[in-house]
């Protein structure tokens, strides 16, 4: 391809609303241009590389036993009914009516769509496992869509569902599927790693994330050195003993005190751990935080050490809750007397989870519910009696491995992928079943996989960038080579230029030749942001001593070359590129 026959609009500046690197970057690039917010139209170059990606899952999904297929973007409501997601999924789940007002929505992820695929066409257990994915786009509401590809309202997704007879065969294609996504990432030219994951709204028992590793990362990976545990923020486990109910509490127990209360200090106008912290004179860590959360089941509250961060999805699942929240300050004040930055657990008629590390706290100091006042020297177990002790807080640096007790340390990550041990949670809601070699209707065991193939791109844009523009990797780079002449001018170079595109097209080279009449300068400026993989420079080198420069963008080495020894260094070099 020539650079006169595509459409590649460069920008020297970015859009006001561009915020990170890659969404910089690809409006700069003129891969991408904004129709509305968080839906993007991926010009030439941009789609080459989603291509390219496109076809590296494709050959990974081949690889783990999958099929492809191409399933409706629009899908009708009972489907979603069935499932139970229709009011669940909330409002980033697009919801219209036909003309026949008849509801249906914008497929945000195909679960209900394959199940009843299957379900009418698999009956028996010969028929297992079955393995499908489609590359599509979807449509997710998202409340505030930003960092262009990363975080859109309209995406393209490749999601895979697999069904299998049991928890035994689930868990090998489980495996297939986790290697698979190895084997792609890699292909892609990344630095990732597999992290455990919470489920989310998607369900079922167990995830990993597939995280591309970049200082812009919105995710915290905390990891372990000594023995390779890994987890997104969400689901890492602190390694310290942990215990369930408190023996003998009960919800009429819960905030009982045992003894008069503690002693009371006012505390006018303090209310973050920081005010209180430095008014009564004591560290954070000796401070515990009370936040009342609203569940499906009711109110609860949780407990942490004052310099820590509640982890509502690990309160979530401690409570087996289906959603947990924070409560408003006119719930507290009603529940508990007081607003926020004054609530405690002492006499507190809320069932009560605290943290694992209060449990070994002594003299601690908490809100006396009573707005400006606080408790000092405060027991658990003396002056209230927790429900339950859980690990309940955001893990961070130094805390101890769940698995060796060795210091675990965060890095920040981008996910690209996601794997979930679905198991039965959308078979058995949606009737499907299969006959067993007993001749028993069974529910299909489940896995789901996702990969965000634009956010794919966008990762690869933050994690492989310098001031100058994109670094591609070879394998997902619009082009691989980027033939330039630099003066356009000078018909000898030209005329050169012009036979070598010719014969290294014709060679199965993946080229793109910078043909404009434009300055050199403009050329090569473009060429830093483009990210090209391999440059070819025909200049005046070439015209006075016979020398054609390769520069390789990831690294800036400069390569000189003869037109003979060309071809043969250039494969040499895209060689030494390839993952």
């Amino acid at each position: 391809m020539k650079f006169t026959q595509t459409f590649i609009p460069t920008l020297k500046e970015a859009p006001k609303d561009a915020e990170i690197v890659s969404h910089k970057l690809l409006f700069r690039a003129g891969l991408i241009r904004k129709l509305s917010s968080g839906i993007y139209s991926y010009l030439p170059l941009g789609l080459r590389s989603i291509q390219k990606i496109s076809d590296i899952i494709r050959r990974g999904m081949d690889k783990g036993g999958a099929q492809e297929v191409l399933l409706p973007l629009v899908i009708q409501k009972d489907l979603w009914e069935e499932s139970g997601r229709w009011q669940a999924y909330g409002k980033e789940l697009l919801r219209f009516q036909d003309r026949h007002e008849k509801w249906f929505t914008v497929g945000p992820t195909h679960e209900e769509v394959i199940v009843d695929l299957v379900r009418n066409d698999i009956q028996s257990y010969k028929q297992l496992p079955v393995n499908l994915y489609q590359i599509a786009p979807k449509f997710r509401d998202e409340i505030r869509p930003r960092f262009g590809l990363m975080r859109g309202r309209e995406f393209i997704m490749k999601d895979g569902y697999s069904f299998d007879r049991d928890e035994e065969h689930a868990n090998k294609t489980y495996q297939k599927m986790y290697d698979a996504y190895n084997w792609i990432f890699k292909q892609c030219g990344l630095n990732f790693r597999a992290v455990e994951a919470d489920t989310g709204t998607i369900g079922g028992k167990f995830s990993h994330e597939f995280m591309v590793l970049a200082n812009t990362g919105e995710e915290a990976i905390v990891s372990c050195d000594a023995c390779g545990y890994a987890a997104n923020r969400e689901k890492a486990e602190i390694g310290y003993e942990t215990s369930g109910s408190a023996a003998g509490s009960t919800a009429e127990e819960v905030g009982r005190t045992a003894s008069p209360a503690p002693p009371l200090a006012a505390t006018p106008g303090m209310h973050t751990v920081e005010e209180v912290s430095r008014f009564l004179n004591v560290p954070p860590s000796k401070i515990v935080k009370t936040m009342i959360v609203k569940t499906d089941d009711g109110f609860a509250a949780a407990l942490v050490r004052g310099d820590r961060e509640l982890n509502l999805i690990k309160l979530k699942n401690a409570l087996h809750a289906d959603t947990v929240e924070l409560a408003t300050d006119a719930d507290c004040v009603r529940l508990a007397g007081a607003h926020g930055g004054s609530l405690g657990p002492v006499g507190l008629k809320l069932k009560i989870v605290a943290d694992n590390e209060i449990k070994h706290m002594e003299n601690m100091v908490t809100g006396a519910n009573k707005d400006d006042f606080h408790y000092t020297d405060v027991h658990a177990g003396r002056d209230f009696t927790p429900g339950m002790f859980a690990d309940i807080r955001n893990a961070g640096a130094g805390d101890a491995c769940p698995h060796c007790f060795k210091p675990m340390s965060i890095t920040r990550g981008i996910e690209v992928g996601h794997i979930f041990k679905l198991g039965t949670k959308y078979s058995v809601k949606m009737h499907a079943e299969f006959l067993d070699e007993n001749g028993a209707s069974m529910p299909f065991v489940m896995g789901c996989y996702g990969i965000g193939v634009g956010r794919t791109l966008a990762a690869s844009i933050e994690q492989n960038n310098d001031k100058d523009g994109i670094i591609f990797p070879m394998t997902i780079a619009p082009y691989e080579i980027e033939l330039i002449a630099i003066n356009m001018k000078d018909k000898d170079i030209t005329d050169t230029a012009e036979a070598m595109y010719n014969e290294m097209s014709g060679r199965g080279f993946d080229i793109i030749y910078d043909d404009r009449d434009i300055s050199p300068g403009m050329k090569l400026k473009d060429a830093d942001l483009l990210g090209f993989p391999v440059r070819i420079i025909i200049g005046s080198k070439f015209k006075n001593e016979g020398t054609i420069e390769i520069k390789i963008r990831k690294t800036g080495e400069v390569i000189t070359s003869t037109r003979q020894e060309l071809f043969e260094k250039i494969t040499a070099i895209r060689k030494s590129l390839l993952p």
